[in-house]
């Protein structure tokens, strides 16, 4: 089991699972963002023949039936961000951490012609994946970013609402993540964002290997901190309203040696949560 070392080392595993999650979708595998996606349905922390229960579930088949099945297949989400968000017609949306651009496909249908849905990845396979299926679902309403969560590449106060998908768990410095959300929302804007989230404590040996962090599991906040960090970023009306709870062991298990994930270690409960806050409509 690898350890974490530095943020840069996050930062370059995270890379290397997701480019290689996009690179087994277009051989005609399921994305898998911690084993080697051999096979058709390669779990999300696995590379055995079932899904991970992180991903499962999360999309009703009629919303997905007229996409790409790559956009599908790409999905390493835990929630649906894009149904819980309460999108618009006429608004602009941006995704953080879009992948193989579901959720920005997604978005671009509740928003309409008249709205805008921006996708932001740090993976250029992903990138590639994505703008393929933008090309084969037909959507003009779509544009993808190259760039971290970090530092998004859009100006302040241009962006209605922000929707994520179990990805800023992955980041090193979730806290610049929240302030530049902050900043490119509209005063009155929306935060809505599907996220792993721990209620209670992990192990330490869990917080530091890099399979669980890859996997979602241990760069997840524990939930009151999640809120926490919101309001410091100026958010208000923060909440994180859980919508699955996973066993720890199994889920554990997809990343993880099975003598620590079934340890008592693993004493924190991973929950999905959708997390919600707003921009004030008056921030002076």
């Amino acid at each position: 089991m690898a350890s974490v070392q530095s943020p840069s080392d996050i930062r370059e595993a995270v890379l290397e699972k997701y480019g290689q999650a996009a690179r087994s979708v277009l051989q005609g595998s399921q994305a898998s963002c911690c084993g080697d996606g051999s096979s058709a349905a390669a779990s999300c922390c696995g590379g055995g023949s079932t899904a991970s229960p992180i991903i499962i579930g999360n999309y009703n088949p009629e919303e997905t039936r007229s996409l790409p099945a790559e956009a599908v297949l790409a999905s390493l989400g835990c929630g649906n961000p894009t149904a819980l968000a309460e999108l618009r017609p006429g608004e602009v949306v941006l995704d953080l951490g879009s992948g193989g651009g579901i959720d920005v496909l997604l978005s671009a249908r509740r928003v309409g012609p008249t709205g805008f849905a921006y996708g932001l990845d740090m993976t250029d396979e992903m990138l590639a994946l994505a703008e393929r299926n933008r090309v084969a679902s037909g959507v003009e309403n779509v544009t993808f970013l190259r760039g971290q969560i970090e530092a998004i590449p859009l100006p302040d106060a241009s962006v209605d609402v922000i929707i994520s998908n179990c990805v800023i768990n992955l980041s090193v410095d979730k806290d610049a993540v929240l302030r530049e959300a902050f900043r490119v929302l509209r005063p009155g804007g929306r935060f809505a964002v599907s996220d792993i989230v721990i209620q209670g404590e992990l192990a330490p040996e869990i917080k530091s290997s890099m399979e669980a962090w890859a996997g979602c599991i241990a760069g997840a906040l524990e939930e009151q901190d999640y809120i926490a960090r919101l309001n410091r970023a100026g958010f208000a009306d923060a909440s994180v309203e859980v919508t699955k709870v996973y066993d720890t062991a199994e889920a554990l298990g997809e990343c993880l040696p099975a003598e620590l994930a079934g340890s008592s270690a693993a004493s924190g409960r991973i929950v999905s949560g959708f997390v919600r806050a707003t921009k004030p409509a008056s921030t002076s």
